[in-house]
């Protein structure tokens, strides 16, 4: 069943994060990706994380597709100005790919080009005003196309804002639903109490919500994650768990899979499973969370 009428039919969906090559084999990524084939419903293909130059999201996507993969396509606000986002729309709905998730894209000066200029010609708000208007038939420029696209429209969303932005974020969520977006992924989850404070907030019948489950690989991970990234906590004793635990690698495992069986229990609408180069790990995941 395509993603989209999964999202639909309120079944739970599993997607999958895996980051294509810094190179152009991508023989390594697709091995990866064939260990949870028939398990996931969709591979997301990142734009770069974390501003580090990698094979484009559009590239990979077509790389997926061709294999007969269902792919979700990163376009991010951060290196293209709206000519060149508008021709990397076109081109995916040329090349068969369904999914489209629309990012702002970490700041460039924590990748491996800080030098690089940032482009943001279009905000994240604009950029799914620009994914509307391609497909209701015309360009940002106002001129109609011969044929246009068609895609599951996704974005983000920051369940971690607090104060003004939580309201700003809120806001926004409503917006992004006007623009027809289908699914939000958010950051990743560990505190899950406060994740169910903020997603109090959503009406979750009008939008699927599907939480990230990062894969954590060390307790010193954890703890710079806890301190360090915006929006994201993670509870102490969980951190302390990894650091008694006699194999780590696997008592992250479990948690994640822990995670992903809680965040199903709580009827969200799935989940994004992010194991940032350790994809080999991810049916490990899936069996741990019973999926």
């Amino acid at each position: 069943m395509p993603l989209k009428e999964k999202i639909a039919a309120r079944k739970f969906v599993i997607l999958g994060e895996f980051e294509p090559p810094k190179g152009a084999d991508f023989s390594s990524f697709l091995k990866n990706v064939n260990l949870a084939r028939g398990r996931v419903d969709g591979f997301v293909v990142p734009e770069m994380a974390n501003a580090v130059l990698k094979a484009s999201s559009l590239g990979g996507c077509a790389f997926l597709e061709r294999e007969g993969i269902e792919a979700v396509l990163q376009i991010c606000c951060r290196d293209r100005n709206r000519l060149a986002l508008q021709a990397d729309i076109l081109s995916a709905g040329a090349l068969g790919i369904q999914n489209i998730m629309a990012v702002l894209g970490i700041d460039i000066s924590y990748g491996d080009h800080p030098h690089a200029r940032s482009v943001n010609d279009l905000n994240l708000i604009e950029l799914l005003e620009a994914i509307s208007r391609l497909q209701n038939g015309k360009d940002l420029a106002g001129i109609e196309l011969r044929h246009p696209p068609r895609f599951c429209v996704g974005s983000t969303v920051d369940t971690g804002a607090t104060g003004g932005l939580l309201e700003i974020e809120l806001e926004n969520i409503h917006k992004k639903i006007e623009l027809g977006v289908e699914y939000l992924i958010t950051n990743p989850v560990f505190d899950l109490r406060r994740f169910q404070q903020f997603v109090k907030r959503m009406d979750t019948k009008k939008v699927a919500v599907i939480p990230t489950v990062l894969l954590l690989k060390s307790a010193g991970m954890a703890r710079y994650i806890d301190r360090n990234v915006k929006g994201v906590s993670i509870p102490p004793e969980m951190i302390r768990g990894i650091q008694k635990a006699p194999d780590k690698p696997k008592e992250c495992v479990r948690i994640a899979g822990e995670t992903i069986a809680y965040l199903k229990e709580m009827g969200m609408a799935g989940v994004l499973i992010s194991t940032v180069g350790w994809e080999d790990r991810l049916p490990q995941i899936l069996n741990e969370a019973k999926l």
